[in-house]
């Protein structure tokens, strides 16, 4: 199997089985963010217990690399505190700007999104859920 072939494998999965996709009742929801370019549109909630993200979860509508991308970063979030959330958001930003460069061993997963880099209007699909999860941090007052 060719590397394109897996990574297309891993968008797909994580686009067709989304993980922490879960319809969020209205009181729950802490970021409502839209991108008006595609149509992408995620609700994100997170909870902080004892210094460190216990939860994040989403719903939403939109393109294969935006919900790919939610679903990889909420996997990537329960566990962290705070700044290190905010510094891994920071690099996965940053490396899908291509102001910075990042190993496969510390992208995981989201090396499947690498390739979008190439595509300007397409990173806000890739970073709208990391963007949101800066956002819910930040109205978690943590």
């Amino acid at each position: 199997m060719e590397v394109d072939d897996l990574y297309q494998d891993i968008l797909l999965d994580h686009f067709k089985h989304p993980r922490h996709f879960q319809p969020l009742a209205d009181g729950e929801v802490l970021v409502d963010e839209e991108n008006p370019t595609c149509g992408d549109h995620i609700r994100l909630t997170a909870r902080v217990e004892n210094g460190r993200i216990a939860d994040v979860r989403f719903d939403g509508k939109g393109c294969a690399i935006s919900l790919a991308s939610a679903s990889m970063m909420s996997e990537r979030m329960p566990g962290l505190t705070p700044d290190e959330a905010r510094r891994r958001i920071a690099d996965y930003v940053a490396f899908m700007r291509g102001e910075k460069e990042l190993d496969e061993g510390t992208l995981g997963d989201l090396a499947a999104l690498a390739g979008v880099r190439q595509f300007p209007l397409r990173v806000k699909c890739a970073t709208m859920s990391w963007h949101a999860m800066d956002k819910a941090l930040k109205k978690l007052g943590v």
